[in-house]
C-alpha cells in the first residue's frame, strides 16, 4: 500500500497537483495581499464587491416582508416574518421556474413575468428583499445593475439595466401603486445574514457568509475605513458587508492539470479557484488527473483503458466511488471491477488520487477562509470564535471534503495562527438572511 501511495505522490508532484505544493500561510498572505488590491479599487482578480449593506440592527418583529430568490433555474417567492424570538415564520411560498431559461426573452418580458410571480403577495409588505445570485454591481441606494446572467438565463437587454428599479416599475404598470422598496442582495451574502440570525443566544466575534456547492464565494464584514474604493462608505463610521467572489481567485498555486482542464471550460482563465474546489469542477478535474494517470501508467491495461473512455464524470460519481468502491453500479466501479480486471492495486490508487485532489481543495478552501479571518483581526478568543454560515452541496455532503479541512481549522488555524472559527448550517439560510436585508435596510 506504501508503494502505491508513493507512485501516486510522485505522479501528482509530477504535474504540481499534490497538496504539500501549497503553503498555508505564504498563500494566505497572498491571497489577502489580492483582498487589499480589491478594496482600494487596484487591480486584484477579487472584486470584492460592497454591498452597501450593515449586518448590525435589530430585526424587526412580527412586521412581514416579502423575499424574493433568484439563482440557478428556480425563482422561489415567500412572505417571512419573525416572532418574538426572532425566529423566521415563512409563509406563502411559491417556486416558479427562472425567466429566461426556457428560451431568450426580452428584458420587458423578463420583469413582468416577475411581477406576476408578486402578484399573490405584493399587498402583504411595502418591503422586498431580493436574493439576486448573478454577477451584480450593487450601488449605494441598494439596487444594483446587471454585469451579465449565467449561461442558464437567456434575456434581451439587460446589461446594466437596474434590477430593483426596474421590477418596481413593471409593478406599477400592473397598477400596484403603493410605494416599495427593494434591497438587491447575492446568495452568500443572505447566507452570511441567516448565519448570523440563527444564533441570537451566541456570542461570536464576527460572521463570514461561504458557499461551496456547484460553484464558491465568500462574504465578510469589514470595517468602513478600509473600503477605500468607496470614498462614500471609506469617511463613515460602521462597517459593511463585501462580497469577495472569491471563485474568480487567480493567484493560487495552480498545477499543470489545473491549466489543462481550464482551457477545455467555456471561459478559460476566469473563475481559477472556482475550478479548483467547487462540486460543478470536481468531476471534470478528477477526469483530468484520471486520464493522466491512465497515460502513465498507474493503473493496469485494461482498467486504464476503461478510464480512458469515460466521456462524463461529476461530483457524485467520486461520492459514489468512495462509498461503494468494490460496485460496479457506479461509473469508476465499472472500469476497475469488472471481472477481467479485479485489481486492488487499481481500486487503491484511483482512490488515493481522489483522496489527494480532495485533500488539495480541502486546503485551498483553508487558505480562503484563514485569509478572511486572519484580514479582519477576529476569532482570537476561542470563547468568541468567527461563525462560519456555510451552504452547499460540496461542502456538507462529499465524503472526504469535511473531515480534511476541520483537520487544517485544528493545525492551522487554532494550532498554528491562534484563530477560531465554527461552521454552523442554518435552515433555509437564503430566504431568512434575504428577509432581514428587507428589514434592516
Amino acid at each position: 500500500m506504501n508503494e502505491i501511495i508513493k507512485k501516486v505522490n510522485t505522479f501528482l508532484m509530477k504535474y504540481r497537483m499534490h497538496h504539500e505544493g501549497i503553503d498555508l500561510a505564504r498563500d494566505s498572505r497572498t491571497f489577502i495581499e489580492d483582498m487589499d488590491r480589491g478594496l482600494a479599487g487596484e487591480e486584484s482578480t477579487l472584486k470584492m464587491l460592497c454591498t452597501y449593506l450593515n449586518p448590525e440592527g435589530d430585526i424587526p418583529v412580527n412586521e412581514p416582508v416579502i423575499v424574493i430568490d433568484a439563482g440557478g433555474t428556480n425563482f422561489r417567492v415567500a412572505v417571512v416574518t419573525f416572532d418574538s424570538d426572532k425566529k423566521p415564520a415563512i409563509d406563502d411560498f411559491k417556486l416558479y421556474s427562472m425567466p429566461g431559461t426556457n428560451g431568450e426573452i426580452s428584458k420587458d418580458e423578463f420583469f413582468n413575468t416577475i411581477a406576476g410571480y408578486l402578484e399573490s403577495v405584493i399587498n402583504k409588505s411595502n418591503k422586498i428583499g431580493f436574493c439576486f445570485s448573478y454577477p451584480t454591481e450593487i450601488l449605494p441606494n441598494k439596487d444594483g445593475k446587471l454585469i451579465r446572467f449565467n449561461k442558464e438565463v437567456r434575456v434581451r437587454g439587460m446589461h446594466g439595466v437596474e434590477i430593483g428599479s426596474s421590477l418596481l416599475e413593471a409593478l406599477k404598470q400592473k397598477g400596484y401603486t403603493n410605494k416599495k422598496s427593494i434591497v438587491l442582495l447575492n446568495d452568500t451574502v443572505a447566507t452570511l445574514l441567516g448565519g448570523k440570525a440563527a444564533h441570537p443566544d451566541r456570542k461570536f466575534d464576527s460572521y463570514i457568509g461561504f458557499i461551496l456547492g456547484t460553484g464558491t464565494n465568500t462574504c465578510y464584514i469589514e470595517e468602513n475605513s478600509k473600503i477605500k474604493k468607496a470614498r462614500d462608505l471609506a469617511d463613515a463610521a460602521g462597517s459593511t458587508m463585501i462580497n469577495i467572489e472569491s471563485g474568480g481567485y487567480g493567484k493560487a498555486t495552480r498545477g499543470e492539470l489545473d491549466e489543462q482542464l481550464d482551457l477545455t471550460t467555456s471561459d478559460p482563465g476566469s473563475q481559477q479557484f472556482e475550478k479548483m474546489i467547487s462540486g460543478a469542477y470536481q468531476g471534470k478535474l478528477l477526469m483530468t488527473v484520471m486520464k493522466k494517470a491512465a497515460q502513465d501508467g498507474l493503473f493496469t491495461d485494461k482498467a486504464a483503458e476503461n478510464l480512458l473512455g469515460i466521456k462524463e464524470l461529476v461530483s457524485r460519481d467520486i461520492d459514489d466511488f468512495c462509498y461503494y468502491p468494490y460496485s460496479k453500479d457506479n461509473v469508476l466501479g465499472r472500469c476497475i471491477n469488472s471481472e477481467s480486471i479485479n485489481n486492488e492495486n487499481n481500486r487503491l490508487t484511483l482512490y488515493y488520487i481522489i483522496d489527494a485532489i480532495i485533500e488539495r481543495a480541502a486546503k485551498l478552501t483553508a487558505i480562503n477562509l484563514a485569509a478572511v479571518i486572519v484580514k479582519t483581526g477576529r476569532g482570537k478568543n476561542p470563547l468568541l470564535p468567527v461563525c462560519v454560515a456555510a451552504e452547499g452541496t460540496t461542502f456538507y455532503k462529499s465524503k472526504l471534503f469535511r473531515g480534511k479541512l476541520d483537520h487544517y481549522i485544528r493545525e492551522y488555524f487554532n494550532e498554528e495562527s491562534g484563530i477560531f472559527c465554527e461552521f454552523a448550517k442554518t435552515e433555509n439560510a437564503t430566504l431568512t438572511g434575504t428577509a432581514i436585508a428587507g428589514l434592516l435596510n
